[in-house]
């Protein structure tokens, strides 16, 4: 599995939300408690978007996919100028002024369908801690992707299922918006705008590309810097003096910190033990793994995991 793909396996802890907006225009609606992922796109008609408490905006054309990462509100509508109408608080829709909520038009689709309105796509993704955090790094708070071949192909599959209600669609959507931001992402970080982390940048180096994919895929394996130089199929000291150039830190400094993000996940979801976790992530030694996770994070294991337990 390839690094990107490692990442987004890791960071998913459920099935995206998929909905669908056929508004006529003057419309407008802020999303107060947006989720730490959001993917819109506009299939035809007036839209644009702004990050709330910030600059960053953006007016939007046919096509067009807009990435939206951090947990702060955010407001789509047919102008920056149209001052929100409704305000979507998790599930919850709150008409500004009173009055009630439109009934949808159809599965997962709402607006009022009229003649001129503008047709809007939106995944919502809850991606999940540390790793999920990594993900986000690479996205600024708004990042707007042109429109393309591949990416309207796309497009065209996720409309085409959103409004229907048939056997399995859920899983259809879910794997089509998968497949949406998969391709928004490849078309945003070889776009020029993109100030992509140093590790990213890596991976087009055949070899070093090559050891990050190693470590992401087993990162349980005992690797040395002389292991990973013979995998890629380059002496000990050319590798590491490489790697350390292009990703900005050693091959193993790298490696413990991905470990360390693996292990705060696991510590977070799962119920494994302490040591059950440390073999997980290439330690033989209990005591080992949690001076390494103290170092790395300023708590021991199980302090980590109670401070992130669920409260009842």
């Amino acid at each position: 599995m390839d690094v990107l793909s490692d990442l987004l396996y890791r960071a998913r802890a459920k099935d995206a939300l998929v909905r669908q907006l056929i508004q006529r225009p003057p419309w407008s609606m802020t999303f107060a408690e947006p989720p730490p992922l959001t993917l819109m796109a506009t299939l035809g008609g007036p839209a644009s978007v702004r990050v709330d408490g910030g600059l960053d905006s953006a007016s939007l054309a046919a096509g067009e996919i807009v990435l939206i990462s951090g947990k702060g509100a955010h407001t789509i509508a047919d102008s920056l100028n149209t001052p929100p109408q409704v305000v979507v608080e998790g599930r919850t829709k709150r008409v500004i002024g009173g009055g009630e909520a439109t009934p949808p038009l159809a599965p997962r689709t709402y607006g009022d369908g009229l003649p001129g309105a503008t047709v809007m796509l939106r995944g919502a993704y809850e991606l999940r801690g540390d790793v999920g955090r990594r993900l986000l790094e690479m996205l600024p708070p708004l990042a707007v992707v042109p429109a393309g071949p591949r990416t309207g192909a796309a497009l065209d599959l996720l409309a085409a299922e959103v409004g229907r209600d048939e056997p399995g669609q859920d899983a259809v959507l879910a794997r089509l918006l998968d497949l949406l931001l998969v391709l928004a992402l490849r078309a945003w970080c070889a776009g020029p705008e993109a100030d992509l982390p140093a590790w990213f940048r890596a991976l087009g180096d055949p070899a070093v590309g090559d050891a990050l994919r190693l470590m992401h895929e087993d990162p349980a394996q005992r690797w040395t810097v002389g292991a990973l130089a013979a995998k890629v199929g380059m002496s000990r000291a050319a590798f590491a003096g490489r790697f350390a150039r292009l990703v900005g830190e050693p091959p193993l400094a790298y490696l413990t910190g991905w470990r360390m993000t693996v292990a705060a996940d696991l510590l977070r979801d799962g119920e494994e033990s302490v040591a059950a976790v440390a073999r997980a992530v290439g330690y033989g030694d209990a005591f080992a793994f949690s001076v390494a996770f103290k170092r790395a994070r300023g708590v021991s294991p199980s302090v980590w995991r109670r401070a992130r337990a669920p409260r009842n």
